[in-house]
């Protein structure tokens, strides 16, 4: 009798661990990695893993806080498995080319999945700073983005381009230190890089009297010139608080890439999934709105395998 109880509990055991094992098996863990946490591409990120998880039980999404898109990229050059992180395209042209911030050795492993909203550059000035042109910047201190970000290495090529390198005092630091500089009257300006509305600003606008510089029609085409896959872009009035006025900028494409290390039916799951999920998305933030499906072809990468297979499906052009 407790020789066949022992069996059945042994049986009962293994089949138990055996259903564990199965179920482990069963999950496709993905990575997700855009940016800092203040940012609106780490909520846009955080509402993809949502989507992600809610399509199927089996997709175990985590999301990664980033420095920004220079870390997101050269992660990318040595991450394994089903690992998404978002950049614009100029970046992977760099990492193509072993150019800086990759001039360690050059690399082409991304491959474009589906298309982020565009980054918007804000040049954000204390109102009462006195500056209300990108020349009024001279002789002002400044965090120029994030360190060792995207927004940063772009900021520095626009003060360039307006003889203002040796003129502005820059001070690199993390974005999120942006914001108490400001108020605490330890910086004038600074830049930041991300979809618009960015959270960061919006809080800040609500404690702070501030200015989102905007271009003249020459300044930005100065500004254009300097990527060519840069288009003009306008933040509407009332954006954020005290600013009362259409702001001109420019944006830049962003994407969100996989690397060759990705499985093809992850890769195609997660296509799938975002743009059938794209107008629930933008329900709650209306940002996705501006992407369309012809924007793949901005996106500067091969097209993931898996994901070429869905834009096959549907009958979308990429190339």
């Amino acid at each position: 009798m407790f020789r066949k109880k022992f069996l059945a509990a042994a049986g009962v055991l293994a089949f138990a661990a055996v259903s564990v094992s199965t179920a482990t098996l069963a999950e496709t863990r993905v990575t997700l990695k855009s940016a800092k946490s203040t940012s609106s591409y780490y909520l846009m990120t955080v509402q993809l893993a949502e989507a992600i998880k809610a399509a199927d039980k089996s997709y175990v999404p985590t999301v990664e806080e980033s420095q920004g898109s220079v870390q997101n990229v050269k992660e990318s050059k040595v991450r394994s498995g089903n690992f998404i992180f978002t950049t614009p395209p100029s970046l992977l042209a760099s990492a193509r080319q072993g150019k800086k911030p990759f001039d360690d050795g050059a690399f082409d492993n991304a491959r474009t999945l589906f298309v982020m909203p565009f980054v918007t550059v804000h040049l954000v000035a204390r109102a009462d700073a006195g500056i209300n042109s990108i020349a009024d910047l001279a002789g002002k201190t400044m965090i120029p983005g994030g360190k060792g970000s995207f927004c940063g290495t772009a900021t520095e090529k626009i003060l360039a381009a307006f003889d203002l390198t040796n003129k502005v005092k820059t001070v690199e630091v993390e974005l999120s230190a942006a914001g108490p500089a400001m108020r605490n009257g330890k910086v004038d300006a600074f830049a930041t890089c991300s979809s618009h509305p960015t959270p960061q600003l919006v809080e800040l606008a609500t404690t702070t009297p501030i200015k989102v510089l905007s271009l003249s029609e020459a300044e930005r085409a100065k500004v254009l010139a300097l990527d060519a896959s840069s288009g003009p872009l306008t933040i509407a009035a009332n954006t954020y608080k005290g600013q009362d006025k259409p702001v001109n900028t420019v944006g830049l494409p962003v994407g969100a890439y996989a690397t060759t290390s990705m499985s093809d039916d992850a890769a195609y799951f997660v296509t799938k999934t975002f743009w059938e999920g794209k107008a629930k998305l933008a329900e709650k933030s209306p940002w996705w709105n501006g992407v369309q499906t012809d924007m793949v072809k901005l996106l500067g990468a091969e097209v993931h395998p898996g994901a070429m297979r869905y834009y096959k499906e549907k009958g979308i052009a990429v190339k």
